[in-house]
């Protein structure tokens, strides 16, 4: 090989390596953005209206944390009836960066390699995913029913002085079913 042809083998090596770096940054970066804004835990109440038309009480909390990969939501509402009996719902979702910008996969399941993966909302597991965008996170979960018919939820948790200000909504087949707006106080 003479020294011409070295010279250029040697700076396609360079040229080729400085490429598959900018790749894996640019795919690290590309899902890089500062979860640690929202870490902590958050309460708060809000009055709902249900169903029948009544209202009632509910305790809300979130706690979102960081993980190695990304970072884990968790959040749990207790609803109060009139009668003095309680019930609580507690969710907890792990996400990971997607290959876009401020967009999160749920890592809600392991396939058979092992690796976290989304639910199939065709089997009537919620699709979930987030986003930050600026000071929001947001979390969407996508049921798909028995008949066609869907139901999306979106959750905003926007920073505020003090905490979060939460905004829930619920949509099925285009209609809105519910809202909640309620600030919850970081602990």
């Amino acid at each position: 090989m003479t020294r011409q042809q070295m010279t250029v083998f040697t700076l396609r090596r360079f040229a080729a390596m400085l490429a598959l770096w900018g790749l894996t940054t640019g795919a690290v970066l590309a899902g890089s953005v500062d979860v640690s804004r929202f870490v902590g835990t958050y309460e708060g109440s809000a009055e709902v209206q249900t169903s029948t038309g009544q209202t009632a009480q509910r305790d809300l909390s979130v706690k979102i944390s960081e993980t190695d990969r990304g970072f884990v939501a968790a959040w749990s509402t207790t609803t109060y009836r009139s009668d003095g009996a309680s019930k609580e719902k507690s969710y907890e979702i792990e996400f990971v960066p997607s290959d876009r910008s401020g967009i999160f996969a749920a890592a809600m399941t392991r396939n058979v390699f092992g690796h976290a993966v989304q639910h199939d909302p065709m089997k009537g597991e919620p699709y979930v995913w987030s986003r930050i965008s600026g000071d929001t996170l947001t979390v969407f979960s996508l049921f798909v029913n028995e008949e066609g018919g869907y139901e999306l939820q979106q959750f905003d948790r926007t920073l505020t002085d003090g905490g979060l200000m939460l905004e829930f909504h619920a949509l099925r087949n285009g209609q809105k079913e519910r809202q909640i707006t309620s600030f919850l106080k970081r602990q």
